[in-house]
Parts: C-alpha cells; sequence; structure tokens
C-alpha cells in the first residue's frame, strides 16, 4: 500500500524524529536522497550545469545541500537565491565551500535556458495558493528550458494536502519527495505538476501514525482482496449481482455494464429492464427478467443507472433493497438523497466530475479543481462510498478515513461506456462480499489495467477494455 500523509502529520513526525537525532541529520538524509536521484538523472555528474531555485526555510536549504554534494562531484552549481537574506544560512555555506556560487534573480533566466538539470527549491510542502510574481517568472522560464526538473519535496506552487492548483506552479519532470508521499502528489492537478515520483526514505516511517490522508493499492493489496471460488463454491455462493440499467435509447449502457459484471467474479448476473434481447443476444448467461427489480430475485448486491433515461422507478425499487448498492450515470441525478442517507446497507455512488458538480450545486471546474474535497464532500452529503472518476479516481468512504487513489489509470479509459463496464465490475465484487470502499478501489484498479491492456498505446472502446478485465486480473494473481 502506497500511502500519503498531510503536512500537519508531517511536519509532527519530523519534529519527533528531529529531536532523536543529530541537529541537521534528518536533513541531510534529504539531502543525500536528492542528489543521488538527481545524479541518476544526469547519468554524468563531472561537468554538468546544475541551476537551484533557493526560497527561503529548509526546502531551500534541502536544494542547497544536495546542491553542494553535486558540485563536490564536478558539477558546476549556481543557487538562484529568492530571498538572499533568508536564504538558508548552513545550506548556502556548504555550497560555496563545494565550490558552488549564488546569484539574485536577476542573473537567473540566462542560467535556467543553459542548465542541464534545474532543482526546484522555492516553496516547501506549506506553501499555499499560487507561486509570487518573482518565482512565478522563473517558473514560466523552466517550462521552456532544456533542462530536466527536478522539485524538492514537491512542485512549488502546488498544495500539498488538497491538490489544488490556484496559480502559477512549477512543472517538474521528477519530484523527490521525502520520508512519505504527499497527498498533492497522487491527485490531479497537481499531480500532473510532479511528473515521476521518487521517495527517499528518511526514517519517518517510525513516526508516522498507522492511517493516512491517502492510500493507493499495489498488486498485492488488490490481489488479497480478490474473490476466489473455493471447492465448495457455487453461484450462489460466488454472489449474484442484480443490473438495472439501459432504455430504449441506451441499450448498450446495459450491455456494458453486464460485461463488466460477468468478468467481475460473481457467480451470476441478473439483468431488469427494457434492454433485454440485447443483452441475451451478447451473453445468454445473463438471467434476465421484464418483472422489475422487486420481482427479479435474489441478488447479493444491485447497480442502477447506466443509460436509464428518466425511469426513476428501478432506482426507487433498489435503493429500497437491504444489499449493496451502486448508483451511476443517470441513477445519480435519479437517486432521491434522503433515500440514500436512509439505506442501512452499503451504498456506492460513481459520479464523473460532472454528474459530482451537479449533485454538489458547484460548477464542473470547481470539483475537478478540487477532486479531493469534492469526493470527501459528496461522501458526507450522500453517507456513501464515493468513486468519484476523472484523471485521478478518488474513493472517498462514508466512514471517512483514508481516501484512496487509483494509481493504474490511463486517459484511454475516457471513451463512451467505460464507466457502465466499471460499474459492473464495482458491482460484481459487492456482492462477492467485499465493503463499499474495497470494491470500488479495486474495481477501478483492475479496469485502469484493463484499459491500458485494451489500448496498449492504440484507441480501444469500452467493450475491449470489458474484454480485458481477465488479463488485468490475471497480471495482478499472478505478479
Amino acid at each position: 500500500m502506497r500511502t500519503a500523509y498531510s503536512v500537519e502529520t508531517v511536519r509532527t513526525a519530523e519534529r519527533e524524529l528531529m529531536a532523536r537525532l543529530p541537529e541537521g541529520a534528518l536533513m541531510q538524509r534529504a539531502a543525500a536522497g536528492l542528489a543521488a536521484a538527481c545524479a541518476d538523472l544526469l547519468g554524468r555528474v563531472y561537468g554538468r550545469r546544475v541551476v537551484l531555485l533557493v526560497g527561503s526555510g529548509d526546502n531551500g536549504g534541502d536544494a542547497l545541500y544536495a546542491g553542494a554534494r553535486l558540485a563536490r562531484r564536478g558539477a558546476g552549481v549556481t543557487a538562484v537565491l529568492l530571498a538572499p537574506e533568508r536564504a538558508h544560512s548552513g545550506g548556502l555555506a556548504a555550497l560555496r565551500r563545494a565550490g558552488g556560487r549564488a546569484v539574485g534573480t536577476d542573473a537567473a533566466e540566462g542560467l535556467i535556458q543553459r542548465a542541464d538539470l534545474l532543482l526546484d527549491g522555492v516553496v516547501g510542502i506549506g506553501g499555499k495558493g499560487g507561486l509570487r510574481p518573482d518565482a512565478a517568472r522563473l517558473a514560466e522560464v523552466a517550462e521552456r528550458a532544456r533542462g530536466a526538473v527536478v522539485a524538492v519535496d514537491l512542485p512549488s506552487g502546488v498544495d500539498a494536502d488538497t491538490g489544488e492548483v490556484r496559480g502559477a506552479a512549477v512543472r517538474a519532470d521528477l519530484t523527490v519527495t521525502f520520508g512519505t508521499h504527499k497527498p498533492g502528489l497522487l491527485v490531479d492537478p497537481a499531480r500532473e505538476y510532479a511528473g515521476s515520483v521518487r521517495l527517499v526514505d528518511i526514517g519517518l516511517g517510525a513516526v508516522l501514525p498507522g492511517e493516512a490522508e491517502l492510500e493507493a493499492l499495489q498488486h498485492a493489496d488488490v490481489r488479497r482482496l480478490l474473490p476466489v471460488p473455493g471447492g465448495e463454491s457455487d453461484k450462489y455462493r460466488r454472489g449474484v449481482v442484480g443490473i438495472a440499467a439501459g432504455s430504449a435509447r441506451y441499450p448498450g449502457a446495459a450491455v456494458l455494464a453486464v460485461s463488466g459484471a460477468l468478468r467481475g467474479g460473481a457467480g451470476a448476473v441478473r439483468y431488469v429492464g427494457p434492454a433485454g434481447d440485447a443483452v441475451l443476444a451478447r451473453f445468454p448467461e445473463t438471467l434476465v427478467s421484464d418483472q422489475g427489480p422487486k420481482q427479479a430475485g435474489r441478488v447479493q448486491a444491485w447497480v442502477v443507472g447506466p443509460g436509464a433515461g428518466d425511469d426513476a422507478s428501478a432506482v426507487g425499487e433498489v435503493l429500497a433493497s437491504d444489499v449493496p448498492v451502486l448508483i451511476d450515470a443517470d441513477g445519480l441525478r435519479l437517486a432521491d438523497r434522503d433515500a440514500v442517507r436512509a439505506r442501512t446497507a452499503p451504498t456506492l455512488m460513481t459520479p464523473h466530475a460532472g454528474e459530482a458538480a451537479a449533485l454538489l450545486g458547484v460548477p464542473r471546474e470547481e470539483v475537478e479543481a478540487a477532486r479531493l474535497a469534492s469526493a470527501r464532500e459528496l461522501a458526507a452529503r450522500y453517507d456513501a462510498t464515493v468513486l468519484l472518476k476523472g484523471s485521478t479516481t478518488l474513493v472517498a468512504d462514508a466512514a471517512g478515513g483514508a481516501v484512496r487513489v487509483n494509481p493504474t489509470g490511463t486517459p484511454w479509459l475516457a471513451t463512451a461506456g467505460s464507466g457502465d463496464v466499471l460499474s459492473g465490475l464495482a458491482g460484481s465484487l459487492l456482492a462477492s462480499g467485499l465493503t463499499a470502499l474495497d470494491a470500488a478501489s479495486t474495481a477501478a484498479y483492475l479496469h485502469g489495467l484493463a484499459g491500458r491492456f485494451a489500448a496498449d498505446g492504440a484507441p480501444a472502446g469500452a467493450h475491449d477494455v470489458a474484454e480485458a478485465i481477465p488479463v488485468a486480473w490475471r497480471d495482478v494473481t499472478e505478479t
């Protein structure tokens, strides 16, 4: 499990660890890891031109000490000081002793353009809002420069806790972060500014609390969660998922939701809706009913909403059931919030940013700019687990706690019907007995992998994604 902690938690852990260590030891650990990452990126250090963009405080100190290490290996290192009177004195002295030099911002543009590597040490994890004008100008020059940009702990100008970018910010090719990931490194829009992320162990793990702010499942975590049939399994013990989806206008939504469910490990799929003929033509193993959810037969979970149009009757019947329910697409618009909140069985909602914005009564841009806050707010309002789809898929649990971020997403999944496949897949995992949080995050993980395998660098449709789910499942279980 990859974890990320809030700035306040990291600061507390750093203070506790520093109290146990000699003065300056923690910064030296960070600088050593940072310098090593820069050396790896450069390939050859001797003779390379390195420019440090240095603000005040410890973030600039990390950059200066790392610059000193690179200078001792033969790099030509120049620090551009944005606030010379407040630059880290120890780091600046170390740089100069190693043969590096320091200049003001007036000389920065030419240096940046000629540099082989730029080290962004302008603002640390405590920064809020966009960069100030002088720093913003340097960030703009750095974005046009030929050299690689390495951010120290976090790209300057992004919010470490929320992933929001509220103004100018540095775009890094690599971010070297210390001790633990920060939420902003895993959540868009800030994630796009971070580039690749390299975690340097400085010993914080021993003092960080058990519950993180964010969690990102890895192969081993998903492998433990996936339902595997045993010798006594039959189709009912493996779970039966009900799909109430589709309409005369959107029969394909039903077909795609069923396709995701059949590949999600459920023992059987019951379909209810007007697209029964289309479903049976593609998946004859589906149990089809035209009597409505109440009369469909026993299920362990329901999926409702994909392609439903304006028919709210199925949504109401499903919400009144006593099994876990996944609400997607049109179902999100048709579901009564009080009815959702009144449910005693788990509820999982799977909106994209536009649907989440409509439910929250805010512009779509606000959700996209503050994805973490939006997912948490929606989960609180509906007392439901929320899977917020998008460039970074987030899963916020109704009970609070760590939000899960999916690391396998791909832009190739931005295709019509992909969300219907995800709904069926997640519903199947709900029916197998996983919690809403585990079902949502496991489904998102497999769905992302399937999208990558289906596309493999070329366009692929939702049907192709569904076909690739078993490939993704096998990749997880056999790795």
